[in-house]
């Protein structure tokens, strides 16, 4: 009997799409999952050397945004494991 891909967390349900590459059904649920959840926001391809420079400094800067945040996550979970011990 196959997990509930549906309920299942997305590292988990990666973590097990990993370990099952030929189960073409969980493989599904997982680009279901994640395609779900990406942003329906498009963009016109680059038409200068400029415009390529910019989209690679706006991507830079959502990286250091997506860091802190993760490093914020992280760092704040880690003090309440600190402060009940």
């Amino acid at each position: 009997m196959q997990p509930d891909f549906n309920t299942m967390p997305k590292v988990e349900l990666r973590t097990y799409v990993i370990a099952h590459p030929a189960d073409k059904t969980v493989f599904h649920a997982f680009v279901d999952r994640f395609t779900s959840d990406a942003s329906p926001e498009t963009f016109d391809i680059p038409k200068s050397n400029a415009e390529v420079e910019e989209v690679e400094i706006l991507i830079r800067q959502k990286l250091e945004q997506l860091k802190r945040a993760s490093a914020k996550e992280s760092g704040s979970s880690g003090d309440r494991e600190i402060g009940q011990g």
